[in-house]
């Protein structure tokens, strides 16, 4: 099993590569542009160890395919505390909060650095973004896949609204205010940046609700328009952005984040990218 010592240095790496983009965001007047994923963490930012990591997964040593799944749902669905709607908003300044900026959240598709504060209905104010949206399912915001902060990102109103219910592809036109986004009739695209961030997070909803408790059996497919099946696409796609854009140090905190403080279980995709390939040939 890869370290997360090695992972790590991997993340590292690839965090490197993303600086440039990162930076060349625009942030809107009296905004800030969200910071460089790849710095390193602060004091306060845990780590999960190698020996953690071997502990945790411990079941899934060896295995791979639809076995690997099996053990990976069994793992991450084991002791997990359920949060409320309302405790989501908490949550979400811990695991999202900008490392240069205590008291901002930076969002997921538009990468502004905003106000934790902000959050509402507004459309200049953030809220939370079922990645895996609540529709595909119909899930809605009950506890459970409708509650998992793994999935729940915030974002900007309006591109939220934006978003909608699309599945995820490449192509169409570029979103307003959240440049290097792009949608269309049955489909959206997230920035270079959080390509892979929104591949893991579909994936671990797959692997996470199977349909054996009460709630449904999400499964990723290779396709868009899925309406309100329990479904979310497209699976090729997300598999080369989880492949093109590697874990960085922010994603990897925000997992232990959550591990740590709310609900005590991990994305498996964040520690070990590579199993992506093993599940999902």
């Amino acid at each position: 099993m890869r370290s997360a010592a090695r992972r790590r240095t991997l993340g590292a790496l690839a965090g490197t590569a993303l600086i440039a983009a990162v930076v060349q965001i625009p942030a809107s007047a009296g905004t800030a542009t969200a910071p460089d994923k790849s710095s390193a963490r602060s004091a306060d930012q845990s780590v999960f160890s190698a020996a953690e990591d071997d502990d945790y997964y411990k079941d899934a040593e060896g295995k791979t395919g639809e076995e690997l799944k099996k053990a990976l749902h069994g793992i991450i669905s084991k002791d997990v505390k359920t949060l409320s709607y309302d405790e989501v908003w908490d949550a979400l300044k811990e695991t999202d909060k900008d490392p240069d900026n205590a008291g901002n959240v930076i969002l997921l598709y538009s990468g502004k650095s905003e106000s934790a504060d902000n959050s509402g209905g507004g459309e200049d104010q953030w809220n939370r973004e079922h990645v895996w949206a609540k529709s595909h399912g119909d899930f809605g915001t009950s506890p459970g896949p409708g509650t998992d902060v793994h999935h729940l990102r915030p974002t900007n109103v309006k591109v939220n609204s934006i978003r909608s219910s699309k599945d995820f592809d490449k192509g169409g036109e570029e979103v307003e205010g959240a440049p290097g986004n792009f949608t269309d009739d049955d489909s959206f695209e997230p920035r270079d940046e959080v390509k892979g961030d929104v591949a893991r997070m579909i994936l671990y909803m797959d692997v996470r609700y199977e349909g054996d408790d009460e709630f449904p059996d999400l499964e990723a497919n290779d396709e868009v328009g899925n309406g309100s099946k329990p479904n979310i696409g497209k699976l090729s796609v997300l598999k080369q952005w989880s492949d093109e854009d590697p874990p960085d140090k922010f994603e990897e905190n925000r997992n232990q984040v959550i591990f740590d403080k709310f609900q005590h279980n991990r994305n498996p995709f964040v520690d070990h990218p590579e199993w992506v390939k093993e599940i999902y040939k």
